[in-house]
């Protein structure tokens, strides 16, 4: 009788579609909840006897909330990608995103319920926050494991294209809310992109729900190692994490981008909401387009060259850009605006799936991916909008303080991204051989038991 093995077939198409969704909602969520915390927030949930600026600030500190508690949810979610796998964990999460999203946009306001709104919206930010923190480093594993080994930064950039589409939609849906009479805006209008979200949800597990582990993951599980992923990672390398965080502060300037220049350029200076709002729709039409292209450069040129450029560009447009809003010069903002987060962020954005995930081996890529990324996202989450608004004054007026943040958040991640290794040349089981120290390699090998 003759056995046959069935080889695990990559599938890099069908993982970068299910990727690409699956951060498309993580991103709406972000997006939608940016824009309505620049926007409307600040009057829905807390009390008005407070100064404008202060009310801004609080509703940007509850966006940095969701960002604060990722890195507890990375923890927890990104072992489970490595033990249970890839899929497993996208497909938890992509409910735990969905139904929170949903859920904010059915919580009753400050008006209605006094001091317990912000309160139940700060603590729905919290579970969001826990249930994120696993997907981009499982979809983003799942992508890197089914492509070819020469298109590893493209199919990977997929998940990041995502972002892209997450914010153009929700800034898409968020223009005709804006463009509402204030009334209808703070009473209903402010809702609907909440609940918009369901129909996000339904087709990313359609999508989903069919989607095979990765070769690499299988192999994998194939031996069963008694040391655990997130024992194994925290043991060896630590110092990777901390280089992945540092990269990943980068992120701080696209938040400074998405949320805090629209309620410095709304509130701060007048400038007109539903125009205001074009400019991230514009930077993120071209980011969709524009991000594959550069995960493609990233492929031939190497991630770390790729991922420096953009954060260099992203941070040095950041100062003219916010000094275009105090002018009110629309070309100017929409110019500068598409090229700091369209074109140099998203050079960055595409590149670092690939950059950050080959500096670990398969049997700890989740763990961590999402322990170093959610350190970073948590860091540059609080001080994107919070020290921006902070730093901006009490009359949102000052554009010099928020800009200096930006040049230094992309001084901190360009140094770190230079004490990396290039692997776009490596096989993925070279990236492992590289990636392991030998001692970690004995450690393994001694924990292995044969099934």
């Amino acid at each position: 009788m003759t056995t046959t093995t069935t080889t695990p077939k990559k599938t890099p198409v069908k993982a970068a579609i299910a990727s690409w969704v699956g951060t498309t909602l993580e991103y709406y969520d972000f997006a939608v909840y940016g824009t309505a915390a620049a926007l409307v927030l600040n009057d829905l949930f807390f009390p008005p006897e407070l100064p404008e600026g202060i009310r801004v600030l609080l509703s940007m500190a509850t966006l940095a909330v969701g960002y604060v508690v990722r890195p507890l949810g990375a923890f927890i979610l990104g072992p489970l990608g490595d033990r249970f796998g890839r899929k497993f964990v996208m497909m938890l999460t992509l409910f735990g995103i969905g139904v929170c999203t949903f859920i904010i946009g059915c919580l009753p306001t400050y008006e209605q319920i006094g001091v317990l709104a912000p309160i139940l919206l700060v603590l729905i930010r919290l579970i969001q926050g826990l249930s994120v923190s696993g997907e981009q480093a499982s979809a983003i594993s799942m992508s890197l494991e089914h492509a070819h080994d020469h298109r590893r930064a493209f199919t990977a950039s997929f998940v990041t294209s995502g972002s892209a589409s997450g914010g153009l939609l929700a800034t898409a849906v968020f223009i005709p809310f804006a463009a509402l009479p204030e009334e209808a805006l703070l009473s209903w209008g402010w809702r609907v992109p909440f609940w918009l979200s369901a129909i996000v949800v339904v087709v990313a597990y359609l999508i989903r729900r069919n989607l095979e582990e990765p070769p690499a993951f299988i192999e994998a599980q194939a031996l069963k190692a008694e040391l655990p992923p997130m024992k194994q990672v925290l043991r060896f390398h630590w110092l990777t994490i901390i280089r992945v965080a540092a990269c990943a502060i980068i992120a701080g300037v696209s938040y400074l981008f998405a949320t805090f220049s629209v309620a410095f350029a709304t509130t701060g200076y007048g400038l007109d909401k539903a125009t205001m709002l074009w400019v991230p729709v514009l930077a993120s039409l071209l980011a969709l387009l524009y991000t594959p292209l550069a995960g493609y450069v990233a492929d031939i040129i190497g991630r770390k060259t790729v991922f420096i450029v953009g954060a260099i560009g992203a941070g040095v447009t950041t100062v003219p850009y916010l000094w275009a809003i105090t002018q009110g010069n629309w070309p100017l903002i929409f110019v500068l605006g598409i090229l700091c987060n369209g074109f140099f962020y998203s050079t960055a954005n595409a590149a670092w799936p690939a950059f950050f995930a080959e500096m670990f081996p398969n049997r700890v890529r989740v763990s961590g991916l999402a322990v170093g990324t959610q350190i970073g996202f948590a860091i540059a989450g609080a001080i994107g909008p919070v020290a921006s608004t902070a730093l901006a004054g009490e009359d949102l007026q000052n554009w010099i303080g928020p800009a200096l943040l930006g040049l230094g958040l992309m001084f901190v991640a360009v140094i770190s991204a230079l004490t990396a290794r290039e692997t776009r040349r490596y096989t993925l089981h070279q990236v492992d051989e590289v990636q392991q120290s030998q001692r970690e390699r004995d450690a393994v090998t001694a924990s292995i038991r044969i099934p």
